[in-house]
């Protein structure tokens, strides 16, 4: 309890109110009762590696990956609650759109009292109070040897933001833009990080998981194992359904 009251206080110290003059410098969030506040740039300049400085903007704006969101207890917690389903299931290889390999995967809607309120932490972060969460939680299992091929989420089945948790291992995702090939970057996911990615980032940029011979971030190997990926995400636009 202590060591989640310290890190949510840090958090805070590294909020400041927010501007359309710091936008592109700035991350939008939203945090407790849903007041707009922000992560100043200095805090999420280590997580990516691009040359395009205008997908550099973007990602300010549009994507956050917060280091040890999770306390080794708390990671451990989560672990403990979907492990034992996901060891009945087997690892496949064909991924319904073909954007997954090595796998497995479901839905959970119903927590534990203390996993519950880990979620919360993550909604009142990623997700404004009045827009209305997936009650599903996606749970994805990916092997050592597994990754996730470059794709695009469905609109029809997921709104603008998409948050995870990493648990067991650190791996590295990569944004590339839908038209511009060229215009890419890597983002590292450590073990216990949060990630949040909306709005451009979410819609102009296909996200893959590297798979373990390719897993670098900057020249450095990353070393891959077995990680689960606890996923939230918002209801889609009702028109986008239609």
């Amino acid at each position: 309890m202590l060591r989640s009251y310290g890190r949510k206080m840090q958090l805070s110290r590294l909020l400041k109110p927010f501007t359309k003059v710091n936008l592109t410098n700035l991350f939008s969030m939203r945090i407790n009762e849903g007041v707009n506040k922000t992560i100043s740039s200095n805090y999420i300049t280590t997580y990516y590696d691009t040359k395009d400085i205008s997908l550099e903007k973007e990602i300010h704006t549009n994507m956050l990956v917060q280091e040890d969101f999770l306390s080794e207890n708390e990671e451990m917690s989560l672990f403990h609650e979907v492990d034992p389903y996901m060891r009945r299931l087997r690892y496949e290889y064909d991924h319904w759109d073909n954007a997954i390999h090595g796998f497995r995967e479901t839905e959970r809607r119903s927590w534990n009292e203390e996993n519950q309120k880990i979620l919360n932490r993550v909604k009142d972060i990623a997700f404004p109070p009045e827009v209305p969460k997936l009650a599903y939680v996606h749970i994805l299992d990916l092997e050592k040897k597994g990754y996730i091929k470059p794709h695009i989420d469905a609109v029809r089945f997921c709104g603008n933001t998409i948050a995870g948790l990493s648990l067991l291992s650190s791996s590295v995702m990569r944004l590339v833009h839908d038209k511009d090939k060229n215009k890419y970057a890597d983002i590292l996911l450590k073990r216990r990080s949060l990630y949040i990615m909306k709005d451009a980032i979410r819609y102009e940029y296909s996200h893959e998981v590297l798979p373990e011979a390719e897993s670098k971030f900057k020249g450095q190997i990353i070393p891959k194992d077995r990680r689960i990926s606890i996923i939230l995400r918002n209801e889609p636009n009702e028109e986008d359904t239609k």
